[in-house]
């Protein structure tokens, strides 16, 4: 296989560690040179290998023989970046004899979603899609997430696809692999696909509205796109349906990302959105992520509507559609949000494993066994619903805001966002809350060569076991991922991270003091185990003396 056209940062004979590039149910590497200690290893020699292992894949998946022609779409988001990693995967796509749609700027969700839309003069759908993104990671990273009709893939399915990028890599390094013949060579379309999905989005509000043609007439939103790719919002869905957007801002992409994270919860950027509602007078203001599967929104007044806010208010509005449903979220959501949706709301909240695609799959789970569940949420903003094919969309979750505020607004055409404010009405929010990494020393003797993970549940043991003798701690009766303990009016949750070498402590209190009481328990019960760095939690408790 040749490297992609536009030149590599690597021949295509330099060693490559594929597996390292996989990051849960994504693929994630450095793209750019020029930062220090990050050696480029997203190279276009392995894109271009990644993106033909992808189409390999898809044809065992479709149980088709080997003469099948694929279409594929490739979307990209704003990191500088896209431009030669796209035309890397076109390539790797297109040598090994199938079809690409480039849809150049685009979203995550949208990308999905082109392997559902029934469009023949677009040459939709496709077969999969590859989006390139690393979400809100800084602009030296890029990566590659991959989708069918059937949703995102997961963990097994990214393994599956490296180890067959390996092999192609191997292969194109000793000269074996042949590209197809020019007459075999597959086709490359450029489609204006945002367009049409932005449609869909549109429609989805006017039918809430009865079919008004602008029932967002006379109302102020704000968007914040970070110079992410969610900056559409404004032109192709909200001033269709009618809406002011003076003040909206970062709407261009840009990779470098100058004026804040595209991160809903980063609190720079959120009070970047907040002051643009204030500044504005808007009645609504919206904040995306980079890649737009993630968001978060400001009522009139400033308050903020994101982490267990967001998700208390989606799960008023799915509630008042799907009555008793379960909402199935990530671990750390507060007590708060438990009290709010089985209290109030009068449903079901399953806590279960962070990552978005634990939740989802979650969701998907209960609903097998029996029990319905309409909406998956995490704290980080990912956001899906049963009824958009377990999508994590933010623009899709906003459109649900949407739609609430359309419905109300053809009944009264004063009602701003006071009718989403109202629906969180009754969520008790901590006055504390604060997350906190201890580092495990992998180099540190006390490790004696073992792994990491090995030593992260040896701490999560020993606390599990100091907490059972503290008469003022309780374990939390449900609880899926590390050790989960309310006390002192608040609660704590110590449990070890996904990939790296840290076990991330959230504390959520009703004040210091309680909190610094909760730090403290964790503090005495982890102190002998030496590895862990313990100083940002010395720090923390601190602060109390």
């Amino acid at each position: 296989m040749a490297a992609a056209q536009g030149g590599s940062d690597v021949s295509s004979s330099e060693k490559v560690d594929f597996l390292n590039l996989q990051n849960g149910s994504d693929i994630r590497g450095v793209a750019v040179a020029g930062v220090e200690g990050e050696p480029v290893n997203l190279t276009e020699p392995a894109t271009e290998a990644i993106a033909a292992a992808f189409a390999a894949w898809l044809l065992n998946k479709k149980e088709a023989d080997g003469l099948r022609r694929l279409r594929i779409s490739v979307g990209h988001d704003s990191r500088i970046s896209a431009h030669k990693l796209q035309n890397a995967v076109t390539h790797g796509i297109t040598a090994a004899g199938h079809d690409i749609l480039q849809f150049g700027l685009a979203s995550t969700p949208a990308m999905f979603n082109s392997t559902l839309t029934e469009d023949e003069r677009n040459h939709l759908p496709v077969d999969g899609a590859i989006m390139i993104t690393a979400s809100h990671l800084p602009y030296n990273r890029n990566g590659l997430k991959f989708f069918t009709s059937d949703g995102g893939l997961n963990k097994a399915d990214i393994k599956d696809i490296l180890e067959r990028a390996s092999e192609i890599y191997e292969e194109s390094a000793h000269g074996k692999q042949r590209e197809q013949e020019d007459a075999s060579r597959g086709v490359v379309n450029s489609v204006d696909y945002m367009s049409i999905y932005a449609s869909d989005l549109v429609q989805a509000v006017r039918k809430s509205a009865g079919g008004k043609e602008k029932p967002l007439e006379g109302l102020h939103i704000v968007v914040d796109a970070g110079n992410g790719a969610g900056g559409f919002f404004v032109d192709k869905v909200l001033k269709p349906l009618g809406a002011v957007t003076t003040g909206s801002q970062f709407l261009e992409p840009d990779g470098l990302f100058p004026n804040h994270i595209p991160n809903p919860e980063d609190k720079t950027a959120m009070n970047a959105i907040t002051e643009a509602v204030l500044d504005n007078k808007a009645d609504l203001g919206i904040i995306f992520d980079t890649d737009v599967d993630r968001s978060a929104a400001v009522d009139s007044s400033g308050h903020e509507l994101n982490r267990n806010g967001l998700i208390a208010l989606m799960a008023a509005i799915v509630l008042e559609e799907h009555p008793g449903t379960t909402v199935v979220t990530d671990s750390v959501t507060s007590d708060g949000l438990t009290v709010f949706i089985e209290n109030k709301l009068g449903g079901k909240h399953h806590r279960f494993k962070r990552g978005y695609k634990n939740v989802i799959d979650e969701a998907i789970r209960q609903n097998s066994i029996g029990e319905e569940s309409h909406l998956a949420m995490e704290t980080s903003g990912h956001g899906a619903l049963k009824e958009n094919h377990w999508l994590d969309d933010g623009a899709y979750l906003m459109v649900k805001l949407l739609n609430k505020l359309a419905a109300a607004r053809t009944l009264d055409s004063s009602i701003g966002s006071k009718v989403l404010t109202d629906l969180v009405e009754g969520l008790v929010e901590a006055a504390v809350t604060v997350e906190i990494r201890l580092k495990i020393d992998q180099n540190h003797a006390d490790l004696k060569g073992g792994s990491f993970r090995d030593y992260g549940e040896a701490v999560l043991r020993h606390l599990e076991n100091a907490i059972d003798k503290d008469p003022n701690l309780h374990k939390a009766p449900k609880n899926y991922e590390g050790v989960r303990v309310s006390g002192h009016g608040g609660w704590f949750l110590l449990r070890l991270s996904l990939h790296d070498p840290v076990l991330p402590l959230n504390i959520e209190a009703p004040s210091k003091d309680d909190a610094i009481k909760l730090g403290l328990a964790v503090l005495a019960a982890v102190s002998e185990f030496s590895a862990l760095d313990v100083t940002a939690l010395n720090k923390f408790v601190q602060q109390g003396t």
